[in-house]
């Protein structure tokens, strides 16, 4: 069996090429596969919001999985608040729970879709997310370093309401940073050249992170957004807003740095900036963990496995 399904509408390339590079051929937005490429698929992964959204096609395709023995997973990077989805269709989906197994950045509470339930968090895409030709041995030299704090990510509040806080937030640590004479760049990251955010990443003694497009205002994420891992995989040291998955995937006292609110954020600059040789050890660190154990192929290689362990449990059941 070589095929994976993968079925997400606008497409998920860092998952693709993911299991593609572990030999498996990959089909896209198969809702109703033919009996003969069921015959050869391993699993079949589907976008939980899209299934949300077209319920009755999840069920059928979960009903032709089933006759070949297919697991069906739903890959969920939107908990736990499922931000643009209708709870009534979020409802009807626990209800019906039309997967054999629910793949989540998150175990923070949440509805429950599936029988099982895995974490499977974001991760650094490596053919785009890499040193790209530079050594973390030229980013231990202070002068390497052209910007002492940074971000470029989505900040337009006005277009994207989910956004407005961040906007709001680095405005305000604008201010307060800009007394302080040090060398920073907030900015929204559209149009701006990939070698270009690659430079910025590469050439700032801080990079941060604040927030991401499914958190809630009401509450903070237990998840980490995939820049959590790509800052990391492109050598920058990250200063992230505190998240409680962080402690899973990294060790917290030597390959992560986090804050709680503005006020700690500035003081968090401050020292990391006092304290140079220690950010690029925990940067080196954190490198190192993310191409060990956080990046798609180590994803892709996780669902696989947990496919396989159902389609086993459930062999032996039906012995």
């Amino acid at each position: 069996m070589n095929v994976v399904i993968l079925n997400f509408r606008k497409g998920f390339a860092p998952l693709r090429d993911a299991f593609e590079s572990l030999g498996f051929e990959v089909a896209e937005n198969l809702w109703t596969p033919p009996a003969a490429v069921l015959a050869r698929t391993r699993l079949c992964i589907v976008n939980l919001y899209e299934a949300a959204r077209q319920p009755l096609g999840a069920v059928r395709l979960k009903r032709a999985a089933a006759r070949g023995r297919v697991p069906v997973i739903a890959l969920d990077r939107d908990a736990p608040w499922h931000m643009g989805l209708r709870k009534r269709r979020l409802r009807l989906l626990q209800w019906l729970k039309p997967f054999d197994l629910y793949a989540t950045h998150t175990l923070q509470p949440t509805y429950e879709f599936a029988p099982v339930k895995i974490y499977n968090a974001n991760a650094a895409w490596t053919r785009h997310f890499n040193l790209h030709g530079q050594t973390l041995e030229a980013m231990r030299d202070p002068g390497f370093h052209a910007l002492d704090v940074s971000f470029l990510g989505n900040m337009n509040g006005r277009r994207y309401r989910e956004h407005a806080l961040r906007e709001a937030f680095f405005a305000e640590l604008s201010q307060r940073l800009a007394p302080l004479g040090l060398r920073f760049r907030f900015a929204d990251s559209a149009g701006i050249a990939d070698a270009e955010q690659i430079r910025v990443i590469q050439r700032s003694r801080i990079n941060l992170s604040y927030r991401s497009s499914c958190d809630h205002e009401s509450d903070g994420s237990w998840g980490l957004p995939e820049r959590c891992y790509g800052v990391p995989a492109r050598g920058g040291f990250l200063l992230s807003d505190a998240r409680r998955h962080a402690a899973d995937d990294f060790d917290l006292a030597t390959e992560w740095a986090s804050y709680q609110g503005i006020d700690d954020c500035v003081r968090q600059i401050r020292h990391h900036l006092g304290h140079f040789e220690q950010t690029r050890r925990i940067a080196e660190a954190a490198h190192a963990r993310v191409l060990r154990q956080h990046t798609y192929v180590h994803r892709a290689r996780a669902l696989i496995a947990a496919a396989d362990a159902l389609r086993d449990r459930t062999a032996a059941g039906a012995r």
